[in-house]
């Protein structure tokens, strides 16, 4: 999945980097794609166990007319109905990933809205910086 997506300064990087704007923004931003493409595949799951489901059904009746032993068109149905349930189960997941990625979006937007101004006015002051976590170790606030 992170082949598909731009490279992030920062993100990956040093033990300091992850705590950086880009690097927080980056990273949610990956979450984002990352349940944005476990959503389609998700979809794609489910509309592939339906038709096996369904297939499933239809040889079971089939089976069935041909008075093929009860006990393996019985076995066929529960094939059937385990797909349907997997397909149901792969719906749950389409929810959930549209919920992580909704949330994500939603955390980069307020987290952009809250920063973009703070990290703009850092990078171009041209004044060198204190590295992430300086003032939380020497106890100083800035």
């Amino acid at each position: 999945m992170s082949d598909n997506l731009p490279a992030i300064p920062g993100v990956g990087g040093g033990a300091s980097s992850g705590n950086g704007f880009l690097a927080l923004s980056g990273r949610t931003a990956q979450l984002a794609a990352a349940a944005l493409f476990l959503k389609e595949g998700m979809h794609l799951l489910k509309a592939h166990m339906r038709a096996n489901a369904n297939a499933a059904s239809r040889l079971s009746e089939m089976c069935d007319a041909a008075e093929v032993e009860p006990h393996f068109t019985s076995q066929i149905m529960d094939v059937s109905t385990a797909l349907h349930g997997v397909a149901e189960a792969s719906g749950e997941m389409v929810n959930a990933a549209d919920s992580v990625d909704n949330d994500a979006r939603g955390f980069n937007q307020a987290h952009d809205t809250e920063y973009r101004g703070v990290y703009e006015a850092v990078n171009g002051s041209g004044v060198q910086q204190a590295k992430p976590g300086f003032y939380r170790r020497t106890g100083r606030r800035r």
